[in-house]
């Protein structure tokens, strides 16, 4: 049976250097960090109800997305920025060294925070980042994921969505975007929530690029002090980030671990996640 918890939630607000950081804290225990990007905390909530049955669970909105305002909205997000403002988060809790749990860009976060600052990190699990930079195919990458932006900005968000979803390996596998919201056909974008809308436009022109195009320093992962577990869904065979995980994990020297679901197995199946989150932690 799941452990879950109905401790109350603790929110709370960080100043950090340019944005003022939504933050989330739940249980009592050992230090678990979710996180994703762009995704904010919300659809890590069911899992972090389940973690916080034994563990301290923090979330966070990340820079510039949904109740994390920028002074300067027009800033780039990168993986440094965002691992700092979680710096920042764990030193104001009085919180670490951490267990810390990054999906989809959030991965790229939590492996940038374990290279800037090791000591505050115990273990990460970078599920599914996208290192597009690991791969061969490098330049082709690169050249798509500026014809995705650029048709963002010429022809609107159904277009971009539907190279995204091409690109990313997920059109045929009806996945949801990477803010939680499906996609909807170019015609089906009105009336939306503006917070989505500025989201989605915040990951398409100032967050894909620098987070795909990081490259992460693996002999500082290799011989760090934080254990470095990648994770890859168990449905996600052939997809992107599918593809990104495995080439970190073999530059890593390290054997995948195997998550339920595929992108957003966290979301969609948090239980099951949660069951095997815990034992990838216990083995280590």
């Amino acid at each position: 049976m799941a452990r879950t918890t109905s401790a109350p939630v603790t929110t709370g607000t960080l100043d950090a250097p340019g944005v003022r950081l939504h933050y989330e804290v739940r249980g009592d225990g050992p230090v678990v960090v979710l996180v994703g990007s762009p995704t904010d905390a919300r659809p890590f909530t069911p899992l972090a109800e389940l973690l916080a049955a034994d563990h301290t669970v923090l979330t966070t909105d990340p820079r510039g997305i949904g109740r994390s305002p920028l002074d300067d909205p027009e800033q780039d997000s990168t993986p440094e920025l965002r691992a700092d403002d979680l710096s920042r988060l764990l030193a104001h809790l009085g919180a670490g060294p951490a267990v810390v749990v990054g999906s989809s860009g959030g991965a790229v976060t939590a492996l940038a925070l374990a290279q800037a600052h090791p000591e505050q990190v115990r273990t990460v699990v970078a599920h599914e980042p996208p290192l597009a930079e690991l791969l061969d195919d490098r330049e082709h990458r690169r050249a798509a994921t500026d014809r995705m932006i650029a048709t963002y900005v010429s022809d609107g968000p159904g277009a971009a969505w539907a190279l995204f979803l091409a690109e990313a390996g997920l059109d045929e596998a009806g996945e949801d975007g990477p803010s939680g919201a499906q996609p909807e056909p170019a015609d089906g974008f009105a009336g939306r929530d503006p917070q989505e809308v500025a989201d989605e436009r915040r990951f398409f022109l100032h967050e894909l690029r620098a987070t795909t195009r990081w490259v992460p320093d693996v002999v500082a992962l290799r011989t760090g002090t934080p254990r470095v577990v990648v994770g890859i869904g168990e449905e996600s065979t052939g997809q992107l980030c599918d593809l990104t995980s495995t080439a970190l994990a073999q530059q890593l020297g390290v054997e995948p671990a195997r998550f339920p679901g595929d992108h957003v197995g966290f979301a969609e199946h948090p239980e099951a996640f949660a069951r095997r989150l815990r034992e990838v932690l216990d083995a280590g």
